[in-house]
């Protein structure tokens, strides 16, 4: 195994007592340092160049110690009457075998070979050729197989420099005991200089002691330097001494010393000098370590400084640098501080920050042995009227027991029934506003979702937002056809148009259960159960008991009597009577609980609802609680959370929007969801195609919905809950839903022309939408009444409902939801006085140029163009 330990050039010249520019030299190139750190190639090569120099047979050999057993017989060979001098030239190939050993013995046997007569010179190039023909084949077969020893064992670089060195040093130590006695010798001297001193004798001669200074080579020998050490001590003691003493006596007087001189009189510049270069040494051998720093998220730029141990301009000169302007109070992120401290040549990680949350919560995952098996969590939801509660209540009642029925009394938004043995938990959301508040907040509380549609009726446009609220939150779907037990039911076609959403039925070869059921009959509810207990069994929902309470608020209310009372599904863990919990800035200690039969429990498993009392306040709809252990703890947390949400009432919500859209793709944004709302269902299969169309490799459009009709308010939270934009064809947001957007900072974006509202959201794809002008809405106005005055036109007698009405606004005609026209006002009068603007409350006359097909109940919405700042 070869070593992957290296040599610098410094190092092996020191070990093999060359000097360091002479190895470098070997090198090929010439210009590799004296710090260069030699390969095994390159190591290699310059021992073979080194001994090549020093006239060995084989580097092999040498270094390995494994010279060639015959080398002995062919020095006694040599010794007798050899070859002549043209020797080189008659017989240049058998000179190539012979060792450097053998040629120096054969010159130097040269004149007694030249004194023996020709016949036997004959025959002594006779033997001495058998004799090295076969030396050479003897070194041949050697040689191959310590090389394949070589090989197998392949030594070490460190090994066969040691080696080396072993030779080399053996040449040392001859020349290290010539010096050794002249070293005894002052050794010996000087232990007596040291004797004296102890003794107090001091020299009176100033030069006396420099003539006796013995310089010691440390490289050669060892000193025993600890014998120096009580001197040392008691010269640094009384030095010391003498300055703290004598720093007040000598105040006035003349302490000029002769240059060159110490306290004790001696010259001392020479130990000056030899400390400064020890001291320098020393830096170059142990280099300065860098900085090492933790920053965290943000930090400002006068503690990024500290930190640094620089000064804030330093740091403010490497952000101007990097093209950030900041002061010294300035807050900057983690990768911009990064920069700064590496610049610098600090070493900085990221901070690790213990949040409470981290110390309250334990989010150790559960292992496979402490997971059971729990019931699945079932949402109904569907069109109105198509007999959504009418199939939660047969479900509920068909799993009561006679003497269990007294005992539904209280409806707590949850309840579970019981099929073969198996617990199946439903909610009983009232619509979808729950449902989608539980969605916005991240809450995935349901399982499985029953989407109830109605034989004779139908997909409606609440089945189709309910269909949407499914597939976005990821959850399993089960269609329930309701009422079969009417003469128009039409099932078959309801299967045909659950194919247009991609919901393909399981009689059709797709995967989505169908269900026909009659809630008025009670046909097909057990069917329904036992599907979603098969779809429990393959899905395999479980959770641990034996752990601190986790789950979600469901619904929350004030009661008079009890205080806050929340309704919450247990989802992992098991909740206890007196334990501590948190939901959302609600704390407080559970004091009863409620199950959905109106029975007090002490406790309450995984996929259990109950009502809780205890609550210091009401928590929202779709918080997380969670059972804690420090109650102190958690009303410390209840306080962050309510200033990070008063913090948060003051910024702008992270939700999507146009204006923003390049750099979230930039960031990482894969989707982008459009909510699409048009005045016909032409245009709104038109508009989401077209913006399918514009998926690309970066980022993939994604219609969730697409309607007839005005934006309302429940597009607005749909859209808010799956951070979506809207899209309106030809239609308006209603005031509620404005109100609504506003607050929820969800993206409207209105066009009359498809084009338009292509290219502009292909161009915010590409980062280059820069909008010139912006809407500023101004006020709507009810026509109460439609006048029609002779050349001039319709005048339409309105009343303002918001906001105000100016002269030189243009004019949105919105009736039913649907923008009519758009014009601008001709005439703005009130009584008989024409007037610039016209308030909330007050009645008026409005002109338009274009427009006078003006109807009573038509939406005169008023608007200006401001243009934005570039």
């Amino acid at each position: 195994m070869i070593s992957s330990q290296k040599y610098r050039i410094n190092s092996l010249a020191k070990d093999l007592g060359l000097k360091s520019k002479q190895l470098a030299g070997i090198l090929p190139g010439g210009d590799a340092g004296i710090t260069h750190q030699l390969s095994p190639d390159e190591f290699g090569y310059v021992i073979d160049t080194l001994t090549a120099s020093a006239h060995e047979v084989s580097i092999d050999d040498y270094i390995g110690g494994k010279l060639d057993l015959d080398l002995p017989a062919r020095k006694t060979a040599a010794e007798k009457p050899a070859k002549s001098d043209d020797k080189a030239s008659d017989k240049s190939g058998s000179r190539e075998h012979k060792s450097g050993a053998e040629q120096k013995v054969e010159q130097n046997n040269d004149k007694s070979q030249q004194k023996k007569s020709d016949a036997e010179r004959a025959k002594e190039r006779e033997r001495a050729k058998a004799a090295a023909e076969k030396a050479a084949e003897k070194r041949v077969q050697h040689g191959q197989s310590e090389r394949m020893q070589q090989l197998r064992e392949a030594p070490r670089p460190d090994a066969i420099a040691a080696k080396a060195n072993s030779k080399m040093k053996q040449n040392l130590m001859r020349q290290n005991q010539q010096r050794q006695q002249k070293l005894t010798q002052q050794n010996q001297m000087m232990q007596r200089s040291a004797t004296t001193e102890e003794q107090g004798k001091i020299l009176t001669e100033p030069t006396a002691s420099a003539k006796k200074t013995r310089i010691v080579d440390t490289r050669t020998s060892s000193v025993d330097l600890s014998r120096y050490d009580e001197k040392l001590d008691r010269f640094v003691s009384e030095n010391s001494s003498k300055k703290q003493s004598g720093a007040g006596d000598n105040r006035g007087k003349n302490t000029h010393r002769p240059m060159g001189r110490n306290a004790y009189g001696t010259h001392g510049g020479k130990n000056r000098i030899g400390a400064d270069k020890r001291g320098k040494k020393q830096q170059e051998v142990a280099p300065k370590q860098p900085l090492e720093i933790t920053i965290p998220e943000t930090i400002s730029v006068r503690d990024l400084a500290a930190r640094l141990k620089v000064t804030a301009a330093e740091v403010i000169k490497r952000l101007m640098s990097a093209g950030v302007m900041a002061n010294v109070t300035e807050v900057i992120d983690f990768d911009t501080a990064l920069y700064v401290a590496e610049d610098i040549g600090a070493k900085a990680t990221k901070e690790v920050v213990v949040t409470i949350e981290d110390r309250l919560f334990d989010d150790t995952e559960d292992s496979d042995n402490e997971l059971i098996e729990r019931a699945p969590v079932v949402v109904v939801m569907g069109h109105v009227d198509h007999g959504k509660t009418s199939l939660l209540d047969k479900i509920r009642n068909a799993n009561v027991t006679a003497g269990e029925a007294g005992g539904i009394t209280q409806h707590i938004g949850a309840y579970r029934v019981n099929i073969h043995g198996k617990d199946i938990t439903f909610l009983d959301t009232p619509g979808h506003a729950a449902f989608t508040a539980m969605r916005a907040r991240g809450a995935k509380a349901t399982d499985i979702a029953i989407i109830v549609v109605a034989a004779d009726d139908g997909i409606m446009p609440q089945t189709i937002e309910a269909i949407n609220h499914a597939k976005d939150a990821g959850l399993e779907i089960i269609v329930a056809i309701n009422k079969m037990d009417k003469p128009g039911a039409k099932p078959d076609n309801v299967l045909q148009e659950l194919t247009k959403y991609e919901l393909v039925p399981e009689e059709w070869g797709g995967d989505v259960m169908c269900v026909p059921v009659s809630a008025h009959t009670g046909m097909g509810i057990d069917t329904l159960l036992e599907d979603i207990l098969l779809i429990a069994e393959v899905k395999e929902y479980k959770a641990n008991p034996n752990r601190r309470a986790k789950g979600t608020v469901i619904e929350a209310k004030l009661d008079k009597g009890r205080g806050p009372v929340a309704t919450v599904l247990v989802q992992n863990g098991t909740l206890n009577i007196g334990d501590v919990v948190i939901a959302g800035t609600a704390v407080g200690r559970v004091r009863a609980m409620i199950d959905d039969k109106a029975r007090n429990v002490k406790d309450a498993g995984p996929s259990v609802p109950v009502e809780i009392i205890g609550l210091d306040e009401v928590p929202a709809a779709g918080d997380e609680f969670n059972a804690v252990e420090n109650e102190r703890m958690a009303r410390e947390l209840a306080e962050q959370r309510k200033s990070r949400e008063k913090e948060a009432s003051f910024k702008s919500n992270a939700t999507v929007s146009l204006d923003d859209l390049f750099a979230q793709i930039s960031e990482g944004a894969k989707e982008l969801k459009i909510i699409v709302k048009a005045d016909v269902g032409g245009s709104a299969e038109a508009v989401k195609s077209s913006l399918e169309k514009l998926s690309n490799d970066e980022v993939k459009v994604k219609v969730i919905h697409s309607a007839v009709g005005g934006i309302t308010e429940g597009d607005v939270m749909f859209a808010s809950a799956s951070n979506a934009i809207i899209v309106g064809f030809n239609v308006r947001p209603d005031k509620n839903a404005l109100d609504t957007a506003e607050r929820q900072k969800v993206d409207i974006r209105t066009y009359r022309i498809i084009y338009e509202c292509i290219e502009e959201i292909q161009a915010a794809m590409k980062g280059m939408l820069a909008p010139k002008f912006k809407e500023n809405l101004l006020g709507h106005a009810e026509v109460r009444q439609a006048i029609h005055v002779p050349n001039i036109g319709t005048i339409a007698g309105s009343y303002i409902l918001d906001g105000k009405i100016t002269r030189s606004a243009q004019i949105r005609v919105v009736r039913d939801g649907i923008v009519i026209f758009e014009d601008k006002i001709s005439s703005l009068r009130r009584f008989k006085d024409d007037v610039r603007e016209v308030n909330s409350g007050y009645e008026c006359g409005v002109g338009l140029e274009r427009f006078n097909d003006i109807k009573e109940g038509d939406i005169l919405e008023a608007f200006e163009m401001v243009e934005v700042e570039q």
